[in-house]
């Protein structure tokens, strides 16, 4: 193995390594947003009902819950760019397979094993953070990389639509597949690898036994400093999967907001976690990362109240859930990045299994928030807004309760 990465010293180099992660790490959220637009076209390709193409975003969200755990004991035994290269392959040629798939249990599947391969990005990016920065600085350039990828939710459905109304949703998946090869020849030529084993080879075999990565992360699992800042992030980043699943139908069968004016509605609120993420890295180093994500998760909880209003009454109308939906989202600038340098920076030779569980809390939680929501009966906001202000109060709640009693917590 060739000499590890040092971690970059200047703002220009940081961010740099951040853009590069970040553009592995928005193929994720890229293959959700580019295609929601498309559903119903998939579904009258394929003379399927509606229920069926929604499951091929169910198989896609099923397939990034359990992937992450997969990556984590392979990033700790073989380093972090050989899992990655593995990864994004799958990716490319399952995005490909979609392009091409002939029938709607085809793309359900293949859907799945895209999701096994994208979120290779987002485990090796977090690790390779944890590699290089301390702390505070880890909080900083965590910031950088969810700037990058909050650039998905901002470009994907106009992007997407846009290739819907031109070549047809086949395209969509195509492109995904072309963007993948460009992004493994950079990742091979411009990322170096970070891993800095301390155990020999040997041991490291001996610790891709199945008990011990069982135990590995049964361990991180009843870790309260890293279960209770893993669960500040994820449920917070659950009420933004019951956004994205309920906002279309809030936008433009209640409000009746012109399918081409949605992307930009959209994209305003990714624009506004964009900013949030810069503000965050401002900071940082003068206020501690435990401070900003407590502030965070108040001003959630406020804004979540004011939506839950708006859904249940009607006051405000669309201006009404707007505002404090611009509010909601900013706040997550300053949750993500801080909860999640908190909860890994203290299992630096379990890096890779840190990561990969803290991201399957976090996509697991999601998926299930959103599902439960759908119990609600639709025809009103009220599904979409008691969901984001029931995520934002048990973020809030398992800060009250794990966070805040451990001793020396930040």
């Amino acid at each position: 193995m060739t000499e590890p990465a040092s971690a970059p010293t200047s703002t220009r180099a940081r961010f740099g390594l951040a853009l590069l992660l970040g553009s592995l790490t928005i193929m994720a959220p890229l293959s959700i947003d580019m295609y929601l637009s498309a559903l119903p076209a998939l579904a009258t390709t394929f003379n399927a009902t509606p229920g069926d193409a929604q499951l091929t975003l169910t198989s896609y969200f099923v397939g990034f819950s359990l992937g992450q755990a997969f990556y984590g004991p392979l990033l700790d035994r073989f380093g972090r760019k050989p899992p990655l290269y593995f990864g994004m392959g799958l990716f490319m040629l399952a995005s490909f397979g979609c392009a091409l798939a002939p029938s709607i249990d085809a793309l359900i599947a293949l859907r799945f094993l895209q999701a096994i391969g994208a979120c290779s990005g987002g485990v090796v990016s977090r690790a390779m953070v944890r590699d290089l920065f301390t702390l505070t600085e880890g909080s900083r350039v965590y910031a950088m990389l969810a700037l990058v990828t909050s650039i998905g939710p901002l470009l994907g459905p106009l992007l997407g639509g846009y290739i819907l109304i031109t070549v047809g949703w086949r395209a969509i998946f195509a492109l995904l597949g072309f963007v993948t090869i460009a992004l493994l020849a950079i990742t091979h030529f411009r990322v170096k690898e970070t891993y800095r084993p301390i155990a020999s080879v040997e041991a490291r075999a001996q610790a891709f036994a199945v008990g011990r990565i069982l135990t590995g992360y049964w361990s991180l699992f009843v870790d309260k400093r890293f279960i209770g800042y893993a669960l500040c992030s994820a449920f917070p980043l659950a009420g933004m999967f019951v956004y994205i699943s309920g906002v279309p139908f809030v936008f433009i069968d209640l409000y009746d907001i012109p399918p081409h004016h949605f992307g930009w509605l959209f994209g305003g609120n990714a624009l506004m976690l964009m900013t949030a993420f810069q503000v965050n890295g401002r900071l940082v180093g003068r206020i501690a990362p435990g401070v900003l994500l407590r502030r965070g998760l108040i001003g959630q909880c406020i804004a979540g109240t004011i939506i839950l209003i708006d859904g249940a009454t009607g006051f405000g109308g669309l201006y009404g859930i707007l505002l404090p939906l611009a509010i909601y989202t900013f706040c997550m600038g300053f949750i993500m990045p801080n909860a999640m340098v908190l909860a890994m920076s203290p299992f630096g030779t379990i890096a890779g299994m840190a990561s990969a569980l803290l991201g399957s809390l976090q996509f697991m939680t999601g998926a299930a928030c959103a599902s439960v929501m759908t119990i609600i009966p639709a025809g009103t906001a009220l599904p979409m807004t008691v969901g984001m202000a029931f995520c934002a109060f048990a973020g809030m709640f398992a800060h009250l309760t794990i966070v805040r009693r451990i001793p020396h917590a930040l």
